[in-house]
């Protein structure tokens, strides 16, 4: 069923405005931005009208520009010198973050690890969990929260990799712990598992929607690490 124009999600539109012969012309950030400044105007909380934001976007084109009787090769200057700076600021600002979708998940499953794998990672974990893996789940939840040592071996192919890198992320979004360390079995196996991390906090929706205060961060880089250094937040680096 085609998607409603006048009820579309943001990473909707953004794909449709995106797949004409012009190639990219706007992204999710820029969207957000334009949501904050037309308000309801154009949609609501989660969708976007396209009709009402084509409205506003020609009407904002077409607003009549201030005159002024500064010398106009200055005044040429200076609007150049403010759109650099505005375009330098704006790719480097994230702009607000969203709110948190469902404040009662993320809650429960602050306590519950295996709720937290379950919720957040349905893909990684939809098959049912054996006795063996409600025994690991517990006793990482138990060391994460309260601390202590425990060795159990679980046999290949049962999903250990996955349940360790996951009890990372739970670890740190909480706030469970302030570092983790997860060692593979060589430095391939190792950076596999970091490529994993990265890329759940990276391209994850759920995460996104519950943890903003993370994720959202981490997407506006587009991939691009080298930004992280001068991404900010409020003009405050994050």
């Amino acid at each position: 069923m085609a998607s409603d124009p006048r009820k579309l999600k943001p990473s909707e539109l953004c794909r449709l405005l995106n797949s004409t012969p012009l190639g990219e012309v706007i992204n999710e950030r820029q969207l957000y931005r334009h949501r904050q400044r037309a308000g309801a105007r154009i949609g609501d909380n989660k969708t976007v009208d396209l009709l009402r934001y084509c409205a506003w976007m020609h009407q904002i084109r077409h607003l009549p520009r201030p005159t002024s009787d500064a010398d106009p090769y200055e005044r040429m200057k200076e609007s150049a010198r403010a759109r650099n700076a505005a375009h330098a600021l704006a790719g480097r600002d994230i702009g607000a973050i969203p709110v948190v979708e469902n404040p009662d998940r993320k809650d429960r499953a602050s306590r519950d690890f295996q709720y937290f794998c379950e919720s957040y990672f349905p893909l990684t974990f939809h098959l049912a969990w054996s006795p063996d893996h409600v025994k690991v789940i517990l006793k990482i939840e138990q060391a994460v929260v309260h601390g202590g040592l425990f060795a159990l071996a679980m046999a290949r192919g049962s999903g250990k990799s996955s349940i360790a890198e996951v009890a990372c992320i739970w670890a740190v979004l909480y706030g469970h712990r302030e570092f983790v360390c997860l060692i593979g079995s060589d430095e391939g196996h190792a950076c596999d598992m970091l490529d994993s991390i990265k890329t759940e906090l990276d391209s994850n929706d759920l995460l996104l929607a519950d943890f903003p205060e993370v994720c959202f961060a981490i997407q506006s880089l587009n991939g691009i690490s080298n930004r992280a250094n001068g991404q900010l937040y409020k003009g405050k680096r994050t």
